[in-house]
């Protein structure tokens, strides 16, 4: 291993400074610091308040069903990123709270204002009008059926909407002196924070696998409605429930899972935070099914009082209220609340490590860590841009293939360092992992967009296709979970090494969809990393695999493949 892949050494907190921080002290006091202070808790506050406020609006009280629109893909990439940004958010907040050195730091940063302040207050201002513009100027009924209208006016108020947030939160130049300060740790945080809702997604297929879980909703609902003192009316075979008038048809989401992902998330967020001073067993053994067992009975309680809402006060906002964005703000908000509670438990922390002094970082571009990590990022944010703006997602690839080689070629220095020399073993794994892949697809469609593109329109995708998914991706993904995750999980005993294994080729196979498929897959990649504890090795196996898949594409015709 490069001496300067495994490091990651944020500061490390100290739990007696959590327990005396005083947020309403400093908020009440008369220290000229505690304006600054002040103001900058009053924008946290202010902006959460805001992102309710278009939570309500937008999936309460005036509900845009995406499929009822014509524009269904662009509707569920623009609610993605909006979910995204909310965990972002959560995770973002958590990682300052727990850094006391970066939240002084950055309360200083805060200091600034004047008129670049007011600007940037101006700027969010407008894009909070925009967003709020479909709402004030369509009626409700009609929201979803003109939605393709209000595309643009949402999409450009979101985003000046929080680049005013962050620049009224930090002024323009401390931003990247703060990135550097937040250091790897920072990097883990966004990463784990805006993959949540995949690993919600991923989830999905399971709703049905692990239909106990439905089951056991279903009748937790019926028994609790039931104690209310209420007459239940049921149906298991249909998955139907209520009480008076109001009927609701739980479906698989109903289960709870997104609560799953969401609480897996932040914990996986606070445990590499505070893994200086937690008990890590203790945590994951305990506390952690604990809360997966809070989150569902907080889910039963959810359903029947939406059904009790529905029955008794307004059939729409109960409706309303079942939809994805409600249940991603409740489980965000149990989720901390968790997090919350296990922070107060003495028991479940230890004194921390002495702190290690920080070393001098290099540049960004030349650092080992960042080269494994930024790539992933810009692959994940790209997917996101591509799914918010394109109907058909797969017909935008060359703009995300543009991205990801750009980002490659600005981190090419570390990357050009790690041993790229061919290894016949990675070879024939790669072939062997392309060839399971394909026996294993079922039957799909290829993008309907590229019957529309002509001959040299047509022969510069799949140029773009088979370079991405035969060089790029492989370099970015294996970096990302081989180079970066597996190193950083693994360690020198072989329940460590295992447990890396097994966790990153979950995660690898939660990004892929096929979960059987790509976990196998995962774990090939993994053994081949480590036989030689050769990064490259993994890739090759990895760009042999995806470039057998983009032959077999390519000859038959069907880019569903990949």
């Amino acid at each position: 291993m490069p001496p300067d892949a495994a490091v990651f050494s944020p500061e490390v907190p100290n739990f007696d400074t959590f327990s005396r921080f005083n947020l309403a002290g400093i908020l009440l006091s008369t220290d000229p610091r505690a304006d600054v202070t002040h103001r900058f808790y009053r924008l946290i506050a202010l902006f959460a308040l805001e992102v309710l406020a278009i939570i309500l609006i937008f999936q309460v009280f005036s509900s845009v069903e995406c499929r009822l629109t014509e524009v269904e893909t662009a509707c569920r990439g623009l609610r993605s990123a909006m979910i995204r940004g909310l965990c972002l958010f959560i995770g973002l907040g958590l990682f300052v709270w727990f850094r006391p050195g970066l939240r002084a730091r950055l309360l200083r940063a805060s200091e600034a204002g004047g008129y670049e302040a007011r600007l940037w207050g101006f700027a969010h201002l407008a894009g909070l009008g925009l967003i709020f513009l479909p709402w004030m100027s369509a009626d409700p009924a009609t929201l979803n059926r003109d939605f393709p209208v209000y595309m643009l006016s949402l999409s450009l108020g979101a985003f000046l909407a929080g680049l005013g947030a962050l620049f009224l939160l930090v002024p323009r130049g401390e931003v990247l002196p703060l990135l550097r300060a937040g250091g790897r740790g920072l990097v883990a945080v966004v990463v784990v924070s805006l993959i949540i809702p995949d690993l919600a997604d991923a989830l999905a297929p399971l709703w049905w696998s692990f239909r106990w879980l439905l089951v056991a909703t279903f009748y937790g609902v019926a028994v609790l409605l039931a104690l209310l003192g209420n007459h239940v009316i049921l149906s298991p075979e249909r998955s139907t429930i209520g009480t008076g008038d109001f009927f609701v048809e739980m479906a698989g989401s109903c289960s709870g899972i997104e609560g799953f992902a969401l609480t897996t998330g932040f914990f996986v967020i606070y445990s590499v935070l505070m893994r200086d001073t937690l008990h890590l067993r203790r945590l994951w053994l305990i506390v952690f099914p604990l809360a997966l067992l809070v989150s569902w009975l907080f889910n039963v309680i959810r359903i029947s009082a939406l059904i009790l809402i529905g029955d008794r006060v307004s059939p729409e906002l109960a409706v309303n209220g079942f939809h994805s964005f409600a249940g991603w703000l409740f489980f965000t908000i149990l989720a901390l609340g968790v997090l919350w509670v296990v922070q107060a438990i003495p028991a479940l922390h230890r004194e921390p490590a002495a702190a290690r002094p920080p070393a001098e970082l290099p540049p960004l571009t030349h650092d080992t860590n960042a080269a494994l990590i930024a790539p992933f990022i810009v692959f994940m944010l790209s997917s996101l841009l591509v799914q918010s703006f394109w109907q058909e997602p797969a017909m935008a690839y060359p703009v995300q293939a543009g991205l990801v080689a750009l980002v490659l070629w600005l981190f090419r220095r570390p990357l050009l360092r790690l041993d790229w020399r061919l290894d016949p073993v990675a070879f024939l794994a790669g072939l062997a992992v392309g060839a399971g892949w394909l026996l294993s697809a079922e039957p799909g469609a290829s993008p309907a967009g590229l019957a529309q593109l002509g001959s040299w329109a047509l022969a510069g995708w799949v140029i773009c296709r088979i370079v991405g998914i035969a060089i790029l991706v492989p370099i970015v993904e294996e970096a990302f979970f081989r180079g970066y995750l597996l190193r950083l999980l693994g360690g020198g005993t072989a329940w460590r090494t295992a447990l890396a294994v097994g966790a990153t080729s979950l995660a690898f196979a939660f990004l892929h969809g096929r979960i059987i498929e790509a976990g196998l897959a995962g774990v090939v990649f993994a053994l081949i990393a480590l036989r030689r504890d050769r990064l490259g090795d993994a890739v090759l196996a990895h760009a042999v695999a995806n470039t057998t898949i983009a032959i077999a594409a390519l000859v038959g015709g069907d880019w569903s493949l990949i």
